[in-house]
């Protein structure tokens, strides 16, 4: 993918279209793609459901990735920039 975001200039490595998806399948979606993504790899995960662009960047800090934007990017979607920060499971 390696595009470039045009909101804050971050490479995006990956992208996920969640539209259509509901909690927690929105945020379970996303971890299992950053699980499979290099340390410092950008995902953006595009949602439509309106508690996930709240509930998703929120449980993605508790596990410890680094949310580096959500934005409104039009009347029904959201779009949310993550960066794996390397986490490993024990």
């Amino acid at each position: 993918m390696d595009e470039i975001n045009d909101r804050c200039d971050i490479k995006i490595h990956r992208e996920l279209n969640l539209k259509g998806k509901i909690c927690p399948y929105t945020f379970i979606e996303s971890m299992l793609t950053l699980e499979e993504m290099e340390s410092g790899e950008v995902l953006r995960v595009i949602v439509d459901y309106p508690p996930a662009a709240c509930d998703v960047p929120k449980s993605l800090k508790n596990e410890g990735y680094e949310v580096l934007d959500v934005q409104k990017i039009n009347g029904t979607d959201w779009t949310i920039i993550v960066k794996n920060t390397g986490i490993e499971e024990n």
